[in-house]
């Protein structure tokens, strides 16, 4: 072990992906955007909605009256 402390120099520009990585300020953004603050409020508000909208289409009686409107339109071109 070395006693001397560690010496952090930034690039003047980071050209490398991981010292754009390091260099980036992701705590700022997290602070400062709204969205980080709403997405999640919007996921856990919309997750139950699509869930509806996946059993309405999905429920037996609407794939019975898609596939009769796929034979509709089929048999009206041939």
């Amino acid at each position: 072990y070395s006693s001397k402390p560690k010496q952090h120099r930034c690039m003047k520009f980071p050209y490398t992906l991981s010292a754009k990585l390091a260099q980036f300020p992701i705590q700022h953004y997290l602070r400062t955007q709204w969205i980080w603050r709403y997405y999640f409020v919007a996921f856990g508000i919309s997750t139950p909605l699509f869930y509806k909208l996946h059993q309405l289409a999905n429920a037996p009686a609407n794939q019975l009256n898609w596939a009769e409107t796929k034979r509709k339109q089929y048999e009206a071109r041939h």
